[in-house]
């Protein structure tokens, strides 16, 4: 590498860059940007082509290695195929979701209310092929959960915990299963 006078150069294991000022034999004076002037050998310093903001992504780059680099980081073919989008229906069974007023309803009509509402939306999920629905019934007494559960035995579903981190421990996903015909 030949330096001349008013190369822009930059030191090698150290942060310093700046421009030729002075070449006596291997010993080239550098000052930096700052006007302070040191002496390096020029095994030290590295000429700077063209500021790092001036290249234009890659663009001017002539490395066969990283050439090929860039030609393997093309995403890969994945074994799992994405779900499509699939519909996901959020039922929120508190009462006060439900009804305007609760004022006459005793906790009997309460719970048959939020059963039959939630029956009512498991059997439209069936008949619509929909695959999942997420009953948020609240923690409480586990009472609606307990009866929500009984019920949901009745049909051709899977149920588990919903997403903790979603709907916290008041929330019970339902997975129906279809059929392929």
């Amino acid at each position: 590498m030949r330096l001349e006078i008013g190369d822009k150069v930059a030191v090698l294991d150290d942060v310093f860059k700046g421009k030729v000022i002075k070449i006596n034999g291997d010993s080239i004076s550098v000052e930096t940007s700052d006007g302070m002037i040191f002496n390096f050998s020029k095994s030290e310093l590295v000429k700077i082509e063209k500021e790092q903001r001036e290249l234009s992504k890659f663009s001017d780059i002539n490395n066969d290695f990283l050439k090929e680099k860039m030609a393997s980081n093309k995403p890969k073919k994945s074994f799992f195929q994405k779900e499509k989008s699939e519909v996901i229906i959020e039922v929120d069974l508190h009462i006060n979701q439900l009804v305007k007023s609760v004022k006459g309803l005793d906790n009997y009509d309460m719970l048959n209310l939020q059963l039959d509402t939630a029956k009512r939306k498991v059997e439209f999920a069936i008949s619509k092929r929909i695959s999942k629905i997420v009953f948020i019934h609240g923690v409480g007494e586990g009472v609606l959960k307990s009866e929500l559960h009984y019920l949901l035995n009745k049909y051709p579903v899977k149920y588990y915990d919903a997403s903790y981190k979603k709907y916290g421990l008041g929330a019970t996903e339902v997975h129906i299963l279809q059929n392929p015909n």
